[in-house]
């Protein structure tokens, strides 16, 4: 996995200062180091015959509908507020300073499937565990909880010990 944190660039001061931002973006134009972060991603859910990932907005999209080609699974997002055109389920979630919404469209899930989400990054947690509660409301059976990237100092992992859940890098 080292190859793979060798292909990010790491920008300081951005977005504000204090924050040292991993920019995945060098990695994802690099056909082998895409492609090798996308099975590292898939792997672990290989043969749980996953019928649907959920990929949280927006690089969740990337690597998520990525996955659920692996997987052979079909795939749905979870979008901000207001971008969704169908009748849609919401989930709020505190932010440091407030607190914000996701969305699914309420059928984007039948009841009982078996979901996994996908999501860049896993930082203090409250989007994907929201994105958990969002699955589950519509009768998924979240599987597992797939990132690219954790930040381990966030803790984002308390608030998802229920589920299981992998990354592939850490920092």
């Amino acid at each position: 996995m080292t190859d793979l944190k060798e292909r990010i660039r790491h920008v300081p001061d951005f977005p504000k200062p204090g924050i040292l931002f991993y920019d995945i973006t060098t990695l994802m134009k690099d056909p082998v180091g895409f492609r090798a972060s996308v099975d590292a991603m898939a792997a672990p859910s290989a043969g749980l015959d996953i019928d649907l990932v959920v990929g949280i907005e927006s690089r969740g999209f990337i690597f998520g509908a990525a996955v659920a080609d692996r997987l052979g699974a079909g795939f749905a997002p979870v979008r901000k507020l207001g971008k969704l055109p169908h009748t849609t389920r919401r989930a709020s979630y505190d932010l440091e300073y407030g607190t914000d919404s996701l969305e699914i469209h309420e059928d984007a899930i039948t009841a009982g499937q078996k979901v996994l989400i996908v999501d860049d990054l896993l930082a203090t947690g409250g989007t994907a565990a929201a994105t958990v509660g969002l699955v589950r409301s519509l009768g998924g059976n979240v599987v597992g909880v797939q990132f690219l990237i954790e930040l381990v100092a966030l803790g984002g992992r308390a608030k998802l010990l229920e589920e299981r859940v992998h990354t592939v890098l850490a920092y």
